[in-house]
């Protein structure tokens, strides 16, 4: 009974996690760009209590052997489109396919990822996100400029007072990476390379179309709230029968306690 009381323990403590990460998804449903996860399991060591034979004398094509429980292994981040709404905002930008906005953080030189688009014009004009993080690949903007644009490659362009013809204002960087889910989530929409995730690979708009950008759109958050309460439900039920187990297991030792009575 001993052996119960421990495998339920850490069947509750996996779903404890399994619940926290369904409420962390449930929460950011209205995050821009935001991309669910999923908690993976694996179960434990077993213990050997007879081994297979098979000899001249004694054939037992099975064992005997006791499982000790269930571990979270991972936390599974799926990339999945989201859906793209309009905002009417020429500075939002959506994109669509498998890559990131490279921006910049305005107090060092590293570049991180986000799949956020919400950008805006800072007091320079700059075009950064809503922390203030440079958009890399675009110049400042002129305070009298107007009509900024951003075209599914992603060049930015803006007119001038007195001018027919648009002025070029750079092109949005984009970044691919061989294994996203390996990217490192810090907060703020942003991720970080890791060595798991591998090096940025630069978006190159005229060999690579399945990644376009459109702007006057974000990408809302992949998640899909029928999905999650599923999820929540089976978490919950498979709680409270490990809870329950650990119940029995503690009245049955109760009575082989109480047999000498």
């Amino acid at each position: 009974m001993l052996r119960a009381l421990y495998t339920s323990s850490t069947g509750m403590f996996a779903q404890q996690l399994n619940i926290d990460n369904i409420a962390h998804n449930i929460a950011n449903v209205n995050t821009t760009g935001y991309k669910k996860s999923r908690v993976e399991f694996q179960d434990l060591i077993y213990q050997m209590l007879r081994r297979p034979v098979a000899n001249d004398t004694t054939v037992q094509p099975s064992g005997l052997w006791v499982g000790l429980g269930v571990k979270p292994s991972a936390t599974q981040t799926i990339f999945s489109q989201g859906n793209l709404t309009p905002t009417d905002n020429p500075l939002d930008v959506a994109i669509q396919g498998q890559a990131f906005f490279r921006v910049q953080s305005p107090t060092n030189e590293e570049y991180l990822y986000t799949r956020d688009g919400s950008f805006k014009l800072d007091s320079e004009g700059n075009l950064v996100t809503t922390d203030g993080y440079y958009v890399v690949g675009v110049d400042t903007i002129d305070p009298e400029g107007y009509d900024v644009t951003i075209a599914p490659d992603g060049t930015v362009t803006y007119k001038m007072p007195g001018q027919d013809e648009p002025v070029e204002a750079g092109q949005v960087e984009l970044a691919k990476f061989t294994n996203p889910a390996g990217l490192e989530k810090i907060g703020g929409n942003l991720y970080r390379p890791t060595a798991s995730s591998g090096e940025a690979i630069d978006w190159d708009p005229e060999a690579d179309t399945t990644v376009s950008l459109h702007a006057g759109y974000l990408e809302a958050a992949n998640i899909q709230i029928v999905e999650e309460m599923v999820n929540l439900i089976t978490a919950q039920r498979a709680y409270e029968i490990n809870s329950k187990v650990i119940q029995s297991a503690d009245e049955m030792l109760g009575m082989a306690a109480n047999l000498r009575r």
